[in-house]
């Protein structure tokens, strides 16, 4: 196994015709159909990165910017973005086309933490990134920060940390009505 990869050395695109069975009840498709095939192009990019079964660790930040209709090709696309020792950052950027007009709408972007196993679900050492360009250090550089910011969020709002005084201004004017014993 290499020691090191280039980001285009595990890219991947698929293209999906969306069917009538992928609609939810108001008529455009699904969210949880887009966030299946997010998992999947997510998993294969890693798996194809690491060489290695890999599993999904956490998903940062889905938001769904434009709704996919019916008839429309979705074109997702999976890149590496961050090595850690065992796990990696994969970007995923959802398109949408109407094939009638050839108008296309950037519909979501998230970041998957996949985490690559070997035979008995240990976890197994990756290839490190091999940075090419400004976008490679720029998305590394953010995969950090928001590494970073999720610890530090996870340990300031844990039970333990938590003080309620210092977050009652911050409700002040918001949708909620205390009711505290």
């Amino acid at each position: 196994m290499k020691k090191f990869k280039t980001a285009k050395e595990s890219k991947l695109s698929i293209t999906e015709l969306m069917l009538p069975s992928h609609s939810n009840f108001g008529g455009k498709v699904h969210g949880g159909h887009i966030l299946n095939l997010m998992d999947q192009i997510a998993f294969a990019c890693a798996s194809k990165h690491s060489q290695a079964y890999c599993v999904t660790a956490s998903v940062n930040r889905v938001d769904f910017l434009n709704p996919i209709e019916v008839g429309e090709l979705v074109t997702l696309k999976a890149s590496i973005n961050y090595t850690g020792k065992t796990s990696m950052v994969v970007g995923v950027r959802v398109v949408s086309e109407n094939i009638t007009t050839g108008k296309t709408k950037h519909c979501n972007s998230s970041y998957f933490t996949m985490v690559a196993k070997d035979n008995v679900g240990k976890n197994i050492v990756i290839p490190g990134l091999i940075l090419e360009d400004k976008q490679g250090i720029r998305r590394f550089a953010r995969s950090l920060e928001r590494k970073a910011s999720a610890s530090s969020r996870d340990s300031k709002y844990e039970s333990a940390n938590f003080n309620v005084n210092e977050y009652l201004e911050l409700l002040k004017g918001q949708n909620v009505k205390l009711d505290l014993d």
